[in-house]
């Protein structure tokens, strides 16, 4: 174990016991009999309530109202009781439970009845759980907590009398108390920029809190500044969470406006950054690439936040901070990941998926990375987060990357990646038939003395995309010779593709679901059609294939593959390309 890894988990522990004392003194800040020091007069109230940017549905507001509650992928039917004393079929039911984002689901009912079940609901909480609940008062459930009560205000609020007012007030004040004594030590990553959200939000929308915005806002530039990198990406990896973060910043921005307050210049220069990197993730399609616990693309939600990017401005192809490259030729894109994994503390959610890559075109993905499902992601994160769920190259049934697993490890931050790809070297090359990028990667070079080297070029006219895998000792000319050299180059399918393999056994023939044509060949090696699983779509795991060329480093140090579209479905009145000629590319 290197000095390194030594240290990093020494900072670990001395934060987890960090994070519990603080735990302590938040509780005891919080505790109910200090609000009989803290009396909520009549000039406390709510100030504004900041618009929520997550779409709403109101059918099920009427589900709410009969005690059905269907979160997180399980249905929970209380049968005349409290959500509150049900017992939680799973953890993520729990949290959606007390984060209270549903409420957005009554306001949009926009009935009395509405915003009585909303106002109920919130009173039989601090009744059941307003004085301490080990899970409700988590800082990442927290957060999400009070931003919904500040948002959904109006509808809480809405017909309540003098003694629920202030008895909400008083709450919401405890809970924003006990937020600032915990937020830095929440986990690091998204859940503590959402802490600094969400205190900046109380600064501002409650008049009792506004004294704490000069504190709130220098938290939030900080974390901001530190987790949105200089390309927009975050500082996780994960494309998911650029998403989550925008739909509560831009909102927030309003909010400063509305209480007269300029906007940190560190907040309007995240959304800046960030605004372009929504536009890199997207495939043809408009769904996000599955790289590092990206799941289904919210595409209602994307929509919106798109809606306030005024600017547009062109996203880079080569987003060297975040650790990806994009190339794209007319309807084609190719998205591929070039980086190493994130800081011990933010890879909980981490893949070890370097070098993998997706592919689409006309709005139809073709190659996929397994992803994760957007409910039940503890039974998949396992298998997701291997090497062998990516669509690169797996050497020996071995991840390129190590997970550091334990038991206090895992209850206080989940499963980290203490190891993994530290050298990573990415060429771009570009002429008028072609765009090249060329990577490498030592995630094998410590265990199997082996360096990864992926080639990938698209023509220009975005119907060809032909690859190489290069196997390069990591010391000395030649591999090891007493070391396995086993190797499976994967492609995973997207399920809507049809498989047809050619006779030979070096090809396959890909149907895809607008019925145009492509054709993968190996060239010199078999192609073996496996079983796979995509977790990324919106209906939950679907059954799928993978395409995979299994060989042994030492007598096949190269091998080549190319993706060529042979068929085209064209549109009603479209007149032909003219001629089937594909550019040869970039030479080697």
């Amino acid at each position: 174990m290197s000095r390194v890894a030594i240290a990093d988990r020494g900072r670990l522990i001395w934060y987890a016991v960090r994070r519990g004392l603080a735990h302590v003194a938040g509780r005891l800040a919080a505790l109910r009999v200090l609000d009989l020091f803290r009396w909520t007069g009549r000039g406390e109230r709510i100030a504004i309530a900041p618009q929520s940017l997550r779409t709403s549905d109101p059918t099920r507001a009427s589900e709410i109202y009969a005690g059905r509650f269907a979160l997180a992928g399980k249905i929970v039917i209380c049968d005349g009781r409290s959500p509150f004393e049900m017992e939680p079929p799973t953890a993520d039911w729990a949290a959606s439970l007390l984060g209270f984002g549903w409420l957005r689901h009554l306001r949009a009912a926009e009935s009395a009845a509405a915003r009585a079940n909303a106002r109920a609901l919130v009173d039989e909480w601090i009744a059941l759980q307003g004085g301490w609940h080990g899970i409700a008062w988590r800082p990442e459930i927290l957060s999400r907590r009070i931003v919904s009560w500040l948002t959904q205000a109006s509808l809480i609020l809405a017909d309540a009398d003098v003694r629920f007012y202030r008895r909400f007030l008083r709450s919401l004040g405890r809970q924003v108390r006990f937020l600032r004594w915990t937020a830095a030590d929440a986990q690091d990553g998204v859940p503590r920029l959402q802490a600094a959200i969400a205190l900046t939000y109380a600064a501002l929308c409650m008049t009792g809190q506004l004294r704490h915005l000069k504190r709130a806002t220098r938290r939030l530039s900080a974390e901001l500044e530190r987790q949105i990198l200089a390309d927009g990406g975050h500082v996780s990896r994960n494309p998911g969470a650029l998403i989550q973060i925008l739909a509560d910043l831009l909102p927030l921005a309003q909010a400063f406006t509305a209480r007269n307050v300029a906007p940190p210049p560190a907040l309007l220069n995240a959304v800046d950054r960030m605004m372009p990197m929504l536009r890199f993730f997207r495939h043809s399609d408009k769904t996000f690439a599955l790289f590092n616990g990206m799941g289904p693309t919210a595409q209602d939600l994307l929509a919106t936040i798109l809606a306030y990017d005024d600017a547009r401005g062109t996203p880079v192809a080569n987003a060297v901070h975040s650790g990806y490259q994009r190339i794209e030729a007319r309807d084609t894109v190719v998205l591929m990941d070039t980086g190493a994994p994130p800081p011990l503390a933010l890879s909980a959610d981490a893949h070890a998926g370097c070098l993998s890559f997706e592919l689409s075109s006309r709005q139809q993905r073709i190659v996929v990375n397994c992803g994760l499902p957007a409910t039940g992601k503890g039974n998949w994160r396992h298998l997701a987060r291997a090497t062998a769920a990516h669509s690169t190259v797996t050497f020996n049934q071995t991840s390129s990357c190590d997970f550091y697993d334990t038991r206090l490890m895992r209850r206080v931050f989940g499963t980290l990646i203490s190891g993994g790809p530290s050298r990573i070297v990415a060429t771009r090359d570009a002429d008028d038939h072609a765009e090249q990028v060329r990577v490498s990667h030592d995630g094998y070079a410590g265990r199997f003395g082996v360096i990864h080297q992926r080639t990938v070029t698209l023509t220009a006219d975005g119907r060809r995309l032909e690859g190489e895998d290069i196997f390069l000792p990591a010391r000395g000319e030649a591999l090891p010779a007493k070391t396995p050299d086993e190797f499976a180059v994967r492609f995973h399918l997207h399920p809507s593709i049809r498989v047809s393999p050619v006779d030979d056994g070096h090809g396959v023939m890909l149907t895809l679901a607008n019925r145009d044509v492509w054709t993968f060949l190996a060239h010199e090696d078999r192609v073996d059609i496996e079983e796979s699983v995509f977790l990324g779509g919106r209906t939950g795991p679907r059954r799928t294939v993978q395409l995979v060329i299994h060989g042994n480093a030492r007598r096949a140090p190269r091998i080549e593959w190319t993706f060529a579209l042979t068929s085209e479905t064209l549109p009603t009145g479209a007149s032909s390309r003219g001629g089937r000629e594909q550019a040869s590319g970039l030479s080697r």
